[in-house]
Order: structure tokens, then sequence, then C-alpha cells
């Protein structure tokens, strides 16, 4: 999972559709864990709630967002169901987000003469123009 993915979600950055997606992962988080049978008795699995609690306080703190994507994988090993689901939305929140597997965007401005273009993506924090 991409740290910021999360942030960007968490943010609010994605819209309306984002906000939604933000609060499934909000209640997926929320389910019972089932764990796997080989999971090693023992393990501790950071409590992803609270770490996706964290990063709504601040949507634009990369260590909450790293520390909640590897609490999101560590749970995933532990919990098969919960990979699945989490699977299924990550697609989703990337298709929503518009991040790919790459993170590549692609900007054309083609013909005539423009003043004042900006093109931008994933911008965590203020943008000043003028």
């Amino acid at each position: 999972m991409a740290a910021d993915l999360l942030m960007a979600l968490a943010s609010g950055t994605a819209g309306a559709a984002g906000q939604s997606l933000w609060e499934r992962l909000r209640a997926l988080v929320q389910r019972s864990p089932d764990r796997h049978p080989d999971a090693v008795e023992g393990d501790s699995e950071p409590e992803v709630a609270a770490l996706v609690g964290a990063l709504d306080e601040d949507a634009s703190d990369e260590d909450r967002a790293a520390r909640l994507a590897e609490g999101l994988a560590l749970r995933a090993r532990q919990d098969p169901a919960f990979a699945e689901a989490l699977a299924l939305w990550r697609r989703e929140a990337e298709r929503v987000s518009g991040a790919s597997a790459g993170g590549t965007q692609h900007q054309e401005i083609s013909g005539g003469t423009q003043h004042n273009v900006v093109f931008t993506r994933d911008v965590h924090g203020s943008i000043n123009l003028g």
C-alpha cells in the first residue's frame, strides 16, 4: 500500500469518492481479525484503526502514512479475508485517486498561447501563486 495514496484519501484531495473510500477503510480495519492458522503466536499487529485515526489528524504526515501502510500489510499477511478485502479496496482507491502502479501522469498543452497554466500532482500543503 502506497503511503501517498493513503495521504491523498485522508486529506480529501480525491473528492467525495475518496472520502467514501476513506470511510470504507475505517470500517474495514474495525472488523475483527480472522488470523491465518500459520500466524506466529505473539506477532504484534499495530492497532491499525488507531493509525487510521492518526492519519486523520494530520493527513500530510508521511511517517504516519508509512506506519499505516505497514500496519495494513502486516494485518493482510495475518488475515486472509482482510487481505482480500484490502486488495479490492486498494484497486478502487487507485482508480478513484488517479494513482497508477508507477505513479506517473501525462499532461500536455498544445496550440495557441497559454497563460497561467499549472500542473501538479500529490501536493501535501499550501500552494501560493502570484
